[in-house]
């Protein structure tokens, strides 16, 4: 490792334990990763060992430019996807959509809304994707539950049940759709053998953290959820409701008809509902609108968090430029030849580091170590292949910048990392090894 690639993994560090000491040093997460990004990318630029002997200045600039625009383009296709998401979401919502949803959601009991939080994000990450599901979770809970500590308590469950819903789905996550794409797993097998692995997943975590609710839900925080004003009928909004999450559910279809990225079925959703949204309100007229323009998309879209975005953008970006020097491939080498090619212990520690750094790039240096072979652990549906979904999947809810959903209900419910990891890191690693434990006795000792 030369000492300008040393150089780029300590800046990495100091980068992520700022942005993890947030609320010691009062600067936004946002502008340290911005800076980590553009840092870590400049010292690859002046490593000459990122580059053929004897190129000129100018083939090294040209290198470098197409380094980065390459690995910019696969951000973006996420960036994208999550404004688009995140708009689409909002826009049902701010117009009613998802008002009989939060009526099923209703109850007095808060160990009551927690089970059926669970279980509605479980299943609905598994159909849509784990930062969708977790857009629309946090949406309807905001209007569930006025009081903070609470709401805390299940916005992180909605992380954790998020990423394992995803984990057994060839839909549900990135990383198995990267996965899927390969052939190295198929639907069948995958929902297969890591439902009942994720389920433990969710189930345990569920359990302990419903000690921390007692009593009942403020009417208060009900009698909000039941007053959404909105402006369009109950056929309009239920016809908003299915273009929007109805469209989200079409994407994985979109995309294995035309194979096209995921973003472009989420741009084509958004622009039908807008579409169909601006005909609702031209129908009213602008003067009978309750919230005005507020609620129209063209207004919506100026809102969405751009901080989160940015941040997003530089996290993934310093990640891209660690997988570019190589420095996420040595790390998988040397876990393969420290454990002896054990594979729960080689999958479980990629999981436990895929809190810590992006799960996609970890997944995709592992895709590109290990071959897939004819038979055996590294065969389709193999245990390598099915523990590496599950890992890159579930061990991302240990910290909160360690999933997309993660990030995105950090973003929204403004959640620190220390509270994060101080009260939900230890109850989501139970949660995760036992789902471990779970896939061993089902492959072992069952044989199932």
């Amino acid at each position: 490792m030369s000492t300008l690639t040393l150089t780029i993994v300590i800046v990495f560090v100091i980068g992520y334990m700022c942005i993890a000491l947030e609320t010691l040093t009062k600067v936004n997460k946002a502008a340290v990763a911005l800076l980590m990004m553009v840092a870590c990318w400049t010292l690859y630029m002046f490593d000459p060992g990122n580059f053929p002997l004897g190129v000129t200045t100018e083939q090294i600039s040209a290198a470098a430019s197409a380094a980065i625009e390459g690995h910019l383009g696969s951000t973006a296709t996420t960036l994208f996807f999550l404004m688009g998401a995140m708009t689409i979401v909002e826009t049902v919502d701010q117009n009613g959509g998802f008002n009989f949803v939060r009526d099923m959601m209703k109850t007095k009991s808060k160990k009551a809304l927690l089970w059926r939080i669970t279980i509605l994000t479980f299943f609905l990450s598994a159909i849509l994707d784990n930062m969708t599901t977790a857009i629309v979770m946090v949406m309807i809970l905001r209007k569930l539950i006025d009081n903070r500590k609470d709401r805390l308590i299940y916005a992180s469950l909605i992380i954790i049940a998020a990423n394992s819903g995803g984990a057994f789905s060839p839909i549900g996550d990135v990383t198995t759709i990267m996965l899927w794409n390969k052939s190295l797993i198929t639907a069948a097998g995958v929902i297969k053998e890591l439902f009942i692995p994720s389920l433990i997943s969710i189930a345990v975590p569920a359990y302990l953290l419903s000690f921390h609710l007692k009593g009942e839900i403020s009417s208060k925080a009900n009698l909000g959820a039941a007053e959404v004003h909105n402006d369009f009928t109950d056929g309009q909004r239920k016809a908003v409701f299915w273009l929007g999450v109805g469209g989200l559910i079409f994407v994985p279809i979109f995309k294995s008809i035309t194979h096209l990225p995921p973003f472009i079925g989420i741009l084509l959703v958004l622009g039908v509902l807008w579409t169909a949204t601006e005909v609702f309100y031209r129908r009213h007229g602008e003067e009978s609108l309750t919230g005005g323009t507020q609620k129209r998309i063209s207004y919506i879209i100026s809102r969405i968090d751009m901080g989160t975005i940015l941040f997003f953008l530089g996290i993934l970006m310093a990640v891209a430029c660690l997988q570019e020097v190589g420095v996420l491939t040595a790390v998988g080498k040397g876990l393969n030849t420290t454990f002896d090619g054990n594979h729960y212990l080689v999958t479980g520690l990629i999981g436990v580091l895929s809190s810590i750094v992006d799960n996609v790039p970890l997944v995709a240096g592992c895709m590109g170590m290990y071959p897939m072979a004819e038979v055996g652990d590294m065969a389709q549906d193999g245990i390598f292949w099915q523990l590496l979904a599950y890992c890159a999947g579930v061990g991302g809810s240990m910290l909160i910048i360690g999933s997309a959903a993660g990030v995105v209900v950090m973003g929204l419910e403004k959640i620190t990392f220390g509270w994060y990891m101080k009260n939900i890191t230890w109850i989501a690693f139970i949660g995760y090894v036992l789902g471990i434990i779970a896939y061993w006795v089902q492959k072992s000792v069952i044989g199932f």
